[in-house]
């Protein structure tokens, strides 16, 4: 027993001896942090795996070093253990005092802060720098320069601050210096390089950037031509590839599109089939514009299947489907379609949201809506309401998407719309025939307070002409489809090379007009101006000088238009008609009814020649000027044939004439007709040329009866002429669409005349806007 009792109290002496490190051997008993600045130790100790009590194996101390690294926080991190205790040594990264931009010409310094990631009071890292660098890159990419360098440097600061400023060296633009098709058979390079958006470097593209080679244009360009091909009936046609080739000194690019162009379709069979209850689909067949036999044309496959939508749902089916099908018969090389009309899902419209118009009132943009909250969802009137905000001209993108309402059948219209600048100040200088030398200043804003008023004043001086005006017009005039507006104005006219004398306007204009259909429209106006005939030229006709002073014009006029044009600024199909009358009497000392009416139609030939700027323009006018209450006509009041409206003949060239002193009298009829065909001239599109060949016919006669060959001196009996047979002059002419506005430029023969009339070969219209 005493043996056993002294074994005992050896081992209770040995177990008390032992450190308690050896009873638990890893255990950490506390973290220390060395090193830091800036950043507390407790939130450094939070980063890491390791914690007070727990265990320090070397897998949980190499994930927690890992860790600290991985928060972008520290230059260096370094872990021991010390006994029980873990040792933690940091360097912090340093702070952002300031981003700089050094060398950047093209592209700001704001701009290429948005790009960058570092921020003035973050932290630097090497790794962000190098992302930054790239995306500086990038955006130079984006605009064609990728020969751009960029170095990050690093400026050390106290207080472990830097500044980092970017050293850019921005290179020269790689534009595109060919462009390569490959397995086109029927179409020629120099026909496609017209169909994309792309063009080839050249000196004349200084102020455009299509020649800049852009990833994103690469993919338009193959959609432009699939559909082309499409357009010209190619069904099966694959754009297979579009690569760009960087040249080895990175400056330009050869960009090459690889096409299969398959076998070319004609319309084989068309018809129409129906599920819908109480239509017969032969009623609509019809009004389908695609006739057998013709090419397939992909766009007028959707042109047919907007419009028969849009047909059916004037014809009281607003949630008809139409789903156009194809098939394709290869061995005749024909399609059939079939437009498959069924019900679609019922939807109606919940509310209409806009945003974006942070300058625009809501109610300007809701007013264009074709449809209001409750109405059922028609995609036509979708689309026109689209249309129709476009058109103000206030926005410079307009979207209009539906969402899910608060129940199945109803949706929400989101509109979102991108604001533009809609203010204008223009200054201009140009020459024109008619008017001479002229300079032009003018101030316009076109959406006045976000209100959609359209307010402008403009001055225009010339050695023929020269105006003032100042216009207001309201769109919307209280809300309700109504177009209200008032003009005060000033105009001098220099007519002695004409007519032998001058002319000044003095007046104010107050006008109304509202829309019957999407197509008709009726405009009013009441005009008051006092019209001054002075300066006559002692040697000018008696007929004239029998009328120089002043009179008081007042006059209300109406006019109606019907417009079906595709395009009410560059159209090519479709036509325009305008009706309108003029009543003078109403107060004032002036009377008579003038009879006025003209029109146009366009006829595309791109389906034939294969380029949209093939048209062919016919167009007509006419007007006739009836005294009354006893009254005879004025020469200012008369219409003058010649210039502008009968090429080939001067500026009242033609018509009633006094001989003796070769001045024109103008006339009380005016008629007038023109065959003009527009052409593209083998020039590259950009440039804005468009060459012209035309015939214009017309005839202006109908004195009053006070202007007769009584008055007429001894020495030139017989000095009136007024002659009702048409003229008719011939010739060519270019239109230039140039930065500074349209430029005309005819050349013209008359080639039937008579002996008196004046005729000019050469005439200039060119553009007041720069």
């Amino acid at each position: 027993m005493t043996r056993l009792r002294t074994l005992l109290l050896v081992l209770a002496a040995l177990i008390v001896a032992v450190p308690l490190s050896a009873q638990a051997p890893g255990r950490v008993s506390a973290i220390e942090v060395q090193g830091n600045q800036r950043i507390e130790a407790d939130t450094i100790r939070s980063y890491m795996l390791v914690q007070p009590g727990g265990t320090a194996d070397p897998d949980t101390l190499d994930r927690s070093l890992r860790a600290l690294f991985a928060t972008g926080l520290f230059r260096d991190v370094t872990i021991r253990q010390d006994g029980s205790r873990v040792i933690v040594n940091v360097v912090e990264n340093p702070i952002v005092n300031r981003i700089g931009f050094e060398g950047n010409r093209r592209i700001t310094s704001d701009v290429l802060r948005e790009v960058v990631q570092l921020r003035p009071r973050g932290v630097f890292t090497p790794a962000a720098a190098q992302t930054d660098r790239q995306r500086i890159l990038e955006i130079y990419a984006r605009r064609g320069r990728f020969g751009a360098t960029v170095e990050p440097k690093i400026i050390e600061l106290d207080q472990n601050r830097v500044d980092v400023v970017f050293e850019i060296n921005e290179g020269e633009v790689a534009l595109v210096a060919r462009i390569n098709f490959v397995g086109n058979n029927d179409f020629s390079d120099s026909r496609l390089k017209e169909v994309i958006a792309t063009r080839e470097q050249a000196w004349y593209r200084i102020l455009s950037s299509t020649d800049t080679y852009d990833p994103d244009r690469l993919n338009f360009d193959r959609e432009l031509l699939r559909r082309f091909y499409l357009r010209q009936g190619y069904a099966d046609v694959q754009i297979t590839g579009a690569t760009a080739e960087l040249a080895p000194d990175r400056s330009g690019f050869f960009l090459t599109y690889t096409i299969d162009e398959g076998p070319r379709y004609r319309i084989g069979d068309v018809q129409v089939v129906s599920s819908l209850r109480g239509l017969d689909p032969t009623s609509v067949r019809n009004d389908i514009p695609v006739s057998v036999g013709n090419w397939y044309d992909g766009d007028a496959v959707d042109r047919a299947d907007t419009q028969l939508t849009d047909l059916l749902a004037a014809r009281g089916f607003p949630f008809a489907n139409v789903e156009p099908r194809v098939v394709r018969n290869r061995e005749a090389r024909t399609v059939d379609l079939t437009f498959d009309i069924s019900e679609g899902p019922r939807a109606y419209v919940e509310r209409i949201e806009i945003s974006g118009n942070t300058r625009t009132q809501d109610r300007v943009i809701r007013r264009e809506f074709r449809l209001a909250e409750g109405d059922p969802l028609v995609t036509q009137q979708v689309r026109r309401s689209r249309e129709r905000i476009r058109a103000l001209g206030f926005f410079s993108d307009v979207q209009v998407n539906s969402t899910p309402g608060n129940a199945p059948d109803r949706v929400i219209l989101n509109t979102q719309v991108t604001e533009r600048a809609t203010g204008e100040f223009t200054l201009g200088g140009g020459y024109s025939t008619d008017a001479g030398f002229l300079a032009d200043i003018g101030l316009r804003e076109r959406n006045l307070l976000g209100t959609g008023i359209d307010a402008r004043t403009n001055l225009t001086l010339a050695q023929k002409r020269s105006q003032v005006d100042i216009s207001v017009t309201d769109p919307q005039f209280l809300e309700r489809n109504l177009v209200a507006g008032a003009d005060i104005f000033l105009v001098q006219r220099n007519l002695q090379s004409t007519s032998g004398y001058n002319e000044r306007r003095a007046g104010f204009a107050v006008r109304m007009g509202y829309e019957i259909n999407e197509h008709l429209r009726q405009s009013w106006s009441y005009t008051l101006v006092d019209r001054d005939l002075y300066d006559v030229d002692p040697n000018a006709s008696r007929f004239i000088q029998e009328q120089s002073g002043s009179t008081l014009l007042s006059q209300v006029s109406t006019t109606v238009t019907y417009d079906r044009r595709d395009s009410r600024i560059e159209p090519r199909d479709g036509y325009v008609a305008r009706a309108g009358t003029d009543l003078a009497g109403l107060g004032g000392d002036v009377y008579y009814v003038r009879l006025r009416g003209d029109g146009q139609y366009y006829i595309p030939f791109e389906r034939l020649l294969g380029d949209p700027d093939y048209v062919l323009v016919l167009a007509v006018g006419g007007g006739w000027l009836l005294p009354y209450n006893g009254g005879d006509s004025r020469i200012v009041d008369r219409f003058f044939l010649g210039g502008e409206n009968l090429r080939g003949f001067a500026l009242g060239g033609a018509g009633p004439r006094d001989i003796s002193t070769n001045d024109a009298l103008g006339g009380q009829v005016l008629w007038t007709s023109s065959a003009e065909f527009r052409f593209p001239l083998p020039l590259p599109s950009e440039l804005g040329f468009i060459g012209r060949a035309f015939v214009d016919v017309g005839g202006n006669y109908g004195l009053p009866d006070s202007v007769n060959d009584s008055g007429c001196p001894s020495t030139v009996p017989n000095c009136v002429r007024d002659d009702a047979s048409p003229r008719v002059g011939v010739g060519v002419g270019v239109s230039w669409r140039s930065p500074i506005g349209l430029i005309n430029i005819d050349l013209a023969q008359a080639v039937v005349k008579k002996s008196y009339d004046e005729t000019q070969v050469f005439r200039l219209g060119f553009g007041t806007r720069f």
